[in-house]
């Protein structure tokens, strides 16, 4: 059970209603991480509009990005994250070797030059904040500035998502998303 409150749309504050009523006509479902950030309504939408461009957004891969979330969820202990983005992360070309193997990583051989590359900056800044000189120099062979940015931001993001879901014991939906439309809906995002 949750540790704390997770507010339900007949019960949200007007704001938190609206944006919810939003998130569900763009065809997006209300996951538990966002009935649990609805606690604090003037830092939901913009909470949700960073994950949106993150995800959106970005010139970062996404599947890059989808290793860089498991990741992080393994690292974290964050079952919540795991289970929501494992099916994202197929849907945009994570193999389930790669899926299966994201835990070790460094042994495995599903992981090409660039992969390795996200996997060591992700494992880095998720631990230490700080990344190594020849870490960074294998992330710049691979992405740009721009991307090797938004990298850094989904890094950050993902892992305040663990340091929200972990602590505060937010459960797994009975029925997690199946896609990347189930959470972010038919559009652009939930309900921007």
């Amino acid at each position: 059970m949750a540790r704390v409150r997770l507010i339900e749309r007949d019960h949200a504050p007007p704001e938190v209603e609206e944006l919810f009523q939003r998130i569900e006509a763009n065809g997006a479902k209300i996951i538990n991480l966002y009935r649990a950030i609805a606690l604090t309504p003037p830092m939901i939408s913009s909470f949700l509009k960073l994950g949106n461009c993150l995800l959106n957004k970005a010139e970062l891969s996404p599947k890059l990005r989808e290793l860089a979330i498991l990741r992080i969820a393994k690292l974290c202990g964050s079952e919540y994250e795991w289970t929501q983005h494992v099916p994202i992360a197929r849907e945009v070309g994570v193999s389930q070797q790669q899926i299966d193997d994201v835990h070790q990583w460094e042994d495995s051989v599903y992981f090409n030059d660039e992969e390795r590359a996200v996997l060591q900056y992700t494992d880095e800044v998720t631990r230490s904040v700080k990344a190594a000189d020849e870490t960074f120099e294998a992330l710049r062979k691979h992405l740009s500035e721009r991307s090797i940015v938004e990298l850094t931001m989904s890094i950050g993001y993902w892992g305040m998502i663990a340091r929200v879901l972990v602590p505060l014991e937010i459960e797994i939906e009975e029925q997690s998303v199946g896609s990347a439309r189930d959470l972010l809906g038919k559009g652009s995002g939930p309900g921007f």
